[in-house]
């Protein structure tokens, strides 16, 4: 039996956001304080004895969080309000589906990846008690 290792690095971070397309509250704009849980796995461990550094992927997606997500409006391409933030200089990051939980833990998933990170699955936490999942098959 092969072994496997996995580590996981969470990112804290804010963001607002609204769903279009939806019948409830969350039609509304409004903000969460979100975390994102990125498991790193691999069958044997780095000449550091690591599967990865936590720094290494704490800096990259930090990094791109920070720059892309962090304290802006997550909109979908087509949200009649996204004109009125762009001409206000709001930042926004523009998704081409609704920016739900679920939306985003595939979006940080797909950018881990393209760091080279062995992601397996993020978690992205909307709420303290409701999060959403993206994971390899």
């Amino acid at each position: 039996m092969a072994e496997n290792f996995k580590v996981t690095k969470a990112i804290d971070f804010c963001y607002g956001h609204r769903l279009r397309d939806y019948d409830g509250k969350c039609k509304n704009v409004h903000g969460h304080n979100g975390r994102a849980e990125f498991d790193l796995t691999s069958a044997k461990l780095d000449k550091r004895s690591m599967v990865v550094d936590f720094s290494d992927i704490a800096d990259a997606m930090r990094n791109w969080i920070n720059n892309n997500l962090d304290h802006a409006m997550l909109m979908r391409k087509d949200d009649p309000m996204l004109p009125i933030f762009k001409k206000n200089k709001q930042p926004c990051y523009v998704m081409d589906n609704n920016p739900t939980a679920e939306s985003i833990a595939k979006l940080l998933f797909d950018k881990a990846s393209e760091h080279g990170f062995p992601v397996a699955e993020v978690r992205m936490w909307e709420t303290p008690t409701s999060f959403a999942t993206y994971r390899k098959q």
